[in-house]
Formats: C-alpha cells, structure tokens, sequence
C-alpha cells in the first residue's frame, strides 16, 4: 500500500485542509470562485497521475467557469445536494447519488448551485501534460505548461498579469 509523504494511508476527508486559493483563475474571474471550496484528496496521498478534489459550493457558487480540456478527462459524483449541470447542450438538474463524465474536446460545462443548501460532489481528472482549457463564454484560455502550473492568456493570446 503506498503511503502519502507523511507516512499516512487513510483520511476522513473531512479532515483534510481546504486548497489554500479558491481559484488560479486571474481576476476578474478569481473572485467568481468565493463560494467554491475544494480539499485536493489524492495530492495528500502523493497521486500524481489524477487529482481527486472533494468539491463543497456554497449556495450561489459555481465549480468553474464554463470550460472544456484539450486532452483532460473529468468526472464527478454527487455527494450531497442538487446542483444545475450547466453545458452547451443544456442544463440538467443533478442529485446525490448522480455522476457525470467529461472526456477531452467533449461539451463545455459547469456546476452551479442555485439552491440554498451546500452542494458537495467529488471531482476526478487525469493530469494530461500539454492539456489546455478553453472557455466559451469568457476571454479566457488556459494551458499547462511544463510545471503543471496553469497560464491564463486572452482569447487574443496575450498574457493575464495580475
């Protein structure tokens, strides 16, 4: 069994801290991500190849901007509540015990939570190098570059410097 840097094997996820910035998104869409809270699950564990977050939005919050991956594949699984999957096919209303599954260059989509209770939900997604985030619906693109760190650039190229 492989153990995390700090010897540990298992967590309650409850326990685990919160990433320290809710978003690596620039401003002005940094602020957009106030009412989303994730808890990076599998880095405590040394998982380098996925990322698990345990997602919480507050009501009113979103995952993320309205986005799709170049060659990132993603899925989440609904833990608790009733979040509006927002894409550029349609919403669909979501529940506990739902899941959806998001391959590359597939729709663009989000989470959104339009009740007034908490929406908690696990998102999973490989880490594909070179992989770049397009989104629709804002002056925003994102790629990874050799770090793993994600650059922000315009829709015209240019760099976002904050």
């Amino acid at each position: 069994m492989s153990k995390a840097p700090d010897g540990t094997i298992c967590i309650a996820a409850h326990d685990a801290p919160l990433r320290a910035r809710s978003s690596n998104y620039p401003e002005p869409y940094w602020s957009q991500m106030a009412r989303r809270q994730k808890t990076p699950l599998g880095d405590l564990f040394g998982i380098r190849n996925f990322g698990v977050n345990l997602t919480r939005l507050l009501p009113g919050g979103m995952s993320s901007l309205m986005h799709r991956h170049d060659k990132q594949d993603a899925f989440i699984f609904i833990l608790e509540g009733q979040p509006t999957l927002a894409t550029d096919q349609g919403e669909f209303e979501l529940q506990s015990g739902m899941c959806a599954g998001f391959p590359a260059k597939g729709f663009a989509h989000h989470l959104i939570n339009r009740t007034g209770s908490d929406v908690v939900y696990l998102e999973i997604g490989d880490r594909s190098p070179g992989d770049s985030a397009t989104y629709p619906n804002d002056d925003l693109e994102a790629v990874l570059d050799s770090t793993g760190a994600w650059q922000f650039l315009h829709n015209d190229g240019k760099p976002y410097t904050e």
